[in-house]
């Protein structure tokens, strides 16, 4: 038997099939891989926190930036390098998954100096993920607009606002030098603030924290140095070992080089490094090294002196050596679970050199 539709029913019978046309292909074009032409640019400078940065694959090729509809894009691996993250590639699910800390050395090679301006084949993979610990990450442009890896010569890369978001920096651009500078921080809200300014001015501290000035004070303090004859060249807030800590470094006019790990909660320092390698030899008017002219009982009083508690019980080391034709006294001190070690000057009783460790 036959049956005959009106022009209606034929309509209305067409309104599911359009939409499951329409969901099939909108699922489609989630999942595409789009062709495009990019700008392979070594003539781009990527400066981070104020060090111009080169990219090295795992091959020890160079790879550079790309330039692609007028966005800038760096390598996804070479920036979990520096972000001390591993980089891992499931191409299973085609997912790159940074995490954890580094176990592997940066890659390097050779600067290719080679390289040349000029157009390249590459694609946009929407059907990538990013995994960042375990969170997957989605990114957009200034206007909200989805972004999505961009695969070259099997090397992924994300835009550099999208690396500006995982390395918790802002990114800025300077077209009269072709220069990208990514520096400082965006948030507050994260374990990590990586780069010379530390947590951004004006957003203050976060909360139950020291601030990052009581965090330098208390360097300061316990290094004897002066805040106007101090020049710091590091100082973020970081994660170290599940804690919240300072990374403090910082230089004074003589030479000496000072590193600080300061809890971020306590204000307590967990660790230091102090260096004074740079320091002239100290001679007398015949140019022939002076004496010694402390005893074992001064330098120990002087290291002590470093590790407030501690007492005689915890030296476990203190013996006289030669370093670079210098009397010195090396001393150990053992002490509330950590490990102090001095060396100091035999004929001034300079610290020359000290560090701190959790003891083993």
């Amino acid at each position: 038997m036959r049956r005959f539709f009106s022009k209606k029913t034929s309509a209305l019978l067409a309104i599911p099939l359009l939409c499951a046309v329409l969901l099939v292909s909108g699922w489609n074009s989630a999942q595409a891989v789009s062709s495009v032409t990019a700008q392979l640019s070594p003539n781009f400078t990527i400066i981070i926190d104020g060090t111009p940065r080169d990219f090295y694959n795992t091959a020890g090729q160079e790879v550079h930036p790309i330039l692609c509809d007028g966005t800038t894009y760096l390598p996804v691996r070479a920036i979990g390098e520096l972000m001390g993250k591993n980089v891992d590639w499931n191409q299973t699910t085609k997912t790159v998954t940074l995490s954890g800390s580094r176990s592997t050395p940066a890659a390097t090679g050779t600067p290719d100096a080679r390289a040349a301006v000029q157009n390249v084949p590459a694609e946009l993979r929407d059907d990538f993920t990013v995994v960042v610990d375990g969170s997957v990450r989605t990114f957009t442009d200034a206007n909200g607009k989805v972004v999505y890896p961009l695969l070259y010569n099997g090397s992924t890369y994300l835009p550099v606002r999208a690396i500006g978001e995982l390395m918790g920096k802002a990114v800025s651009w300077d077209s009269s030098t072709k220069t990208v500078t990514l520096t400082g921080s965006l948030v507050t809200d994260a374990d990590t603030f990586s780069g010379s300014g530390g947590i951004p001015a004006g957003t203050g501290t976060p909360a139950g924290l020291i601030s990052l000035e009581d965090a330098k004070a208390k360097a300061l303090t316990h290094a004897g140095v002066k805040a106007d004859a101090a020049v710091f060249v590091e100082q973020k807030l970081d994660r170290d070992d599940g804690k919240q800590v300072y990374e403090v470094e910082f230089y004074t006019a003589d030479g000496k080089e000072y590193d600080y790990k300061i809890d971020a909660g306590t204000g307590e320092v967990l660790s230091f490094d102090y260096d004074a390698e740079h320091m002239p030899a100290l001679t007398g008017s015949d140019g022939k090294p002076l004496p010694t002219v402390i005893t074992r009982e001064k330098a120990r009083e002087i290291a002590l002196a470093k590790v407030p508690g501690a007492g005689e019980t915890h030296v476990t080391k203190l013996k006289s050596d030669l370093e670079d034709g210098r009397p010195v006294y090396e001393v150990e001190i053992v002490y509330n679970g950590m490990e102090y070690d001095f060396e100091i000057d035999a004929a001034t009783g300079t610290i020359l050199e000290m560090d701190s460790e959790r003891a083993h």
